[in-house]
């Protein structure tokens, strides 16, 4: 089998197990998360960073399908520089305080690298640069054209996740920043921080990507966004629980944003699925 039928069957995984994966998953998620700090269930089974990886690499297929066609030489280099990147910044970040704010884990999502910074991390870290990407490509139509615009909208869309990210994981304990913050326990310099980094990821996709060549294969892959369905679900539904509204009502703003570009309709999740 090569690489292109490869990519084809597991295109066809994904496709046809879109309500579970984008739905489902996420739901369960946010039970489990609920019932672990409520102690409900024993931690080791709620709060497992095993099962929390699975649950999120299995969120994470549609993206993979989705761009793995497009994973050429030059987007190999900018993927890996991005991975070197993101341990880079995530560990002067736990060991300096800069750009995010002086903050550490609680939970161990995983092993943990010289004991400060998730092994794992490249799968939380990437679906926020390149869902952010990609729902900007289709947001902006025609203005997609203009590298500024696909920058700088890629970026904002970059920190507008975060802001319904940190709040929920603060909430649950999974990290904490000293001394707390103004917003929901996250300190606004951890936003300027997202700036600073999060203007080197989108620019290594921008670098690594042909964004025509995404912007064609978001037409003929239906479920390419459906990573930031999950998104929408889960940790909508966690700052719901915690009462962080101004998250929540964030989170509802991206599910309007989906809705706009046709990628959130529960209709459309069927076990068979479609090509557009």
């Amino acid at each position: 089998m090569d690489r292109r039928e490869a990519e084809a069957r597991f295109a066809a995984l994904v496709r046809e197990n879109r309500f579970t994966i984008a739905v489902v998953f996420p739901l369960i998620g946010a039970l489990l998360f609920v019932v672990g700090y409520e102690a409900w269930v024993p931690t080791w089974l709620a709060r497992n960073p095993f099962l929390i990886i699975f649950g999120t690499l299995v969120m994470r297929t549609p993206l993979v399908a989705g761009f793995a066609p497009l994973v050429d030489r030059r987007a190999g280099i900018a993927l890996i520089m991005l991975t070197a990147y993101t341990y880079l910044i995530e560990f002067v970040g736990v060991t300096t305080g800069y750009p995010y704010g002086d903050f550490h884990y609680v939970l161990e999502l995983g092993p943990m690298l010289f004991g400060t910074v998730p092994a794992g991390l490249p799968v939380f870290f990437f679906p926020l640069v390149l869902n952010s990407y990609l729902l900007c490509l289709l947001l902006l139509g025609p203005r997609a054209d203009s590298r500024f615009a696909r920058f700088a909208a890629s970026l904002a869309v970059v920190v507008v996740i975060d802001l319904v990210l940190d709040p929920a994981a603060v909430a649950l304990g999974f990290w904490t920043y000293d001394g707390g913050g103004a917003y929901y326990g996250v300190p606004l310099v951890n936003y300027l921080g997202w700036v600073v980094s999060g203007a080197v990821a989108v620019g290594l996709v921008e670098l690594g990507f042909d964004w025509r060549a995404l912007r064609d294969r978001l037409d003929d892959c239906e479920f390419m966004l459906d990573d930031m369905v999950s998104f929408v679900i889960l940790w909508g539904a966690m700052n719901a629980y915690f009462g962080n509204w101004i998250p929540v009502g964030i989170a509802v703003l991206l599910f309007v944003g989906l809705r706009r570009i046709d990628r959130f309709d529960f209709a459309v999740f069927r076990p068979t699925g479609t090509s557009r």
